[in-house]
């Protein structure tokens, strides 16, 4: 049986975070909206003792590469709509 991993690395900028606390939440509600809508892996992996930028990876598991990134590039996209006054610095995706 053939899958693909398909994997995004998201660097973001979050400016109404004014403390560790305010970044926690923006980013569990952020977390919790990618794993219930997509049913996917997702961590927070880099910046985080940092009060406005974080890393979150998200990981896909599919039959076909089509498949995983056309989720990859849903995933993306709803982030985007849901930063209302944050921004995506990078996004960096990998298929394996």
């Amino acid at each position: 049986m053939s899958y693909r991993i398909g994997v995004i690395v998201l660097e973001l900028f979050l400016p109404d975070a004014h403390s560790l606390k305010d970044k926690r939440s923006i980013v569990r509600s952020l977390v919790a909206k990618i794993r219930q809508r997509f049913n996917v892996s997702v961590a927070e992996i880099g910046h985080q003792e940092l009060w406005q930028r974080t890393v979150i990876v998200v990981a896909v598991v599919s039959a076909s590469a089509a498949v995983a990134d056309k989720s990859l590039t849903a995933i993306l996209g709803m982030v985007e709509a849901n930063l209302t006054s944050g921004h995506v610095v990078s996004a960096e995706r990998e298929m394996l």
